[in-house]
Parts: structure tokens; sequence; C-alpha cells
């Protein structure tokens, strides 16, 4: 993966087709997706319950683009190498899964997975200020986790501080909860470059009748686009 600040869409597949997985990520790189989001939860760091190793190396030989796995569970690092084998390409944790951050993004790096680190809403972007060196993203949180289609919190300031701490790293911000064409243009100006999004791009099509999700792609990548120019 070669480092860009250009716009990305990465559709959650949480609000896929649970029944067609394989064509819905088919459909969605086809339709112009840059990554494919997947959402792990385990039931006590959030309130939900989602997929684990088997289901993302299941997901793995129909994504071509990139697998950007989320880990909504707690602890992390036990679990690190089955997502590895998995196949993910970007890993995630949350800065307040564990006391040793530091230590879970080594040993996701030493495990060939780029790194990365969320933020849950409440949480400041000072909190992995001392661990940007040793993330290849941070994704801020604009809902609480736990559940797909919640109402977007506007943290555009938290997004502009982490874009100046980030500095001239190579370090992607990405935005993941309420994104849609009117969001979009939001975080994107305040210095994010990924876009995680489910109901806006999944509303309305199906593998039947994918070009709705090309639609829905385009409407927020043309918005963001704009903002970032």
């Amino acid at each position: 993966m070669s480092f860009d600040r250009s716009i990305k869409i990465a559709p959650s597949i949480l609000s896929a087709d649970f029944a067609n997985f394989g064509q819905e990520i088919q459909a969605i790189e086809a339709q112009g997706a840059d990554w494919v989001h997947v959402d792990v939860m385990d039931g006590r760091f959030v309130p939900n319950l989602t997929f684990g190793p088997p289901a993302v190396k299941a997901f793995r030989p129909h994504v071509k683009t990139v697998m950007d796995v989320h880990l909504m569970i707690a602890p992390v690092d036990p679990y690190i190498q089955a997502y590895a084998d998995a196949g993910a390409d970007i890993l995630t944790a949350h800065v307040e899964a564990g006391p040793h951050s530091h230590r879970t993004l080594q040993a996701i790096r030493t495990a060939g997975m780029k790194a990365g680190i969320a933020l849950n809403p409440g949480t400041p972007a000072e909190a992995v200020e001392h661990l940007l060196d040793l993330a290849d993203l941070v994704c801020v949180m604009t809902v609480n986790p736990g559940f797909g289609g919640q109402k977007f919190i506007d943290l555009t300031s938290k997004v502009r501080r982490l874009r100046h701490m980030i500095g001239d790293r190579p370090v992607h911000i990405e935005i993941d909860g309420g994104v849609d064409p009117k969001t979009a243009p939001l975080v994107v100006a305040a210095g994010a470059d990924v876009l995680v999004a489910g109901s806006a791009v999944f509303k309305g099509g199906s593998v039947s009748n994918p070009s709705v999700y090309g639609d829905n792609m385009s409407a927020v990548r043309s918005a963001a686009e704009a903002a970032q120019s």
C-alpha cells in the first residue's frame, strides 16, 4: 500500500446483505470502493457482536482492494495474529481498549499489517499524540461505536487538531460514523482523507442493482473532493 492523501471511500460491510457478503464486496469494489471496511465487535467493548477471524478470512478472497479491519474489542493483543492470518491489510485498535496501545501497535506491525488507532467521541486527540510514529492511520469515531446508522457527531475540531499533530507523517485520518454527502465535506476540510460509510453507500442498492452503490459513493466522493481542493 503506497501512501497518498487522496479521498478514499471505505464502505462498511456491516450495512451489506449478510446473506451475500462475497457478492456485496465484489459489487462495491466494481462500483468504485477504495477500501473495504470490516467492523469487528465483541459484545463487551461495544454493545453488539459481529465478525470474528473466520468471517474475515472468508471475506478475504473477495477483497481485491484493501481490507480495513476495525477492532471494537477488548483485549486486542491476543487476537492480532488471528486477524493477520485472516488477511487483514490494516488492523485498527481502540486506544480505550487497553493500557498498552504502544505495544499493540508494535504487535500489529510485527504481524505484517498496517497499524491503526481509533478514538471514541469522548476521547481527546491528545490520547494518541505519542503513538503517531507507530501509527499508519488514526480513526476518529463520529458516533459512539456499536451500531450502524447513527447520527453524525461533529468532531471537526478534533480532526483539525489531529491533522496538526500528524504534520508530514504518512498517517491517514479516517472518519467512521454518520458519513454522507453532507458530513463528508466537514471532516475532509478539517484534514480527513478516509471516509467509512455504511448506510450512505448501501441504501437503495443491492447485488442485483449495484449501480446505486456507485451513485451513492460518487455523491460522497464528489462532496468530499470539493472540500479538499
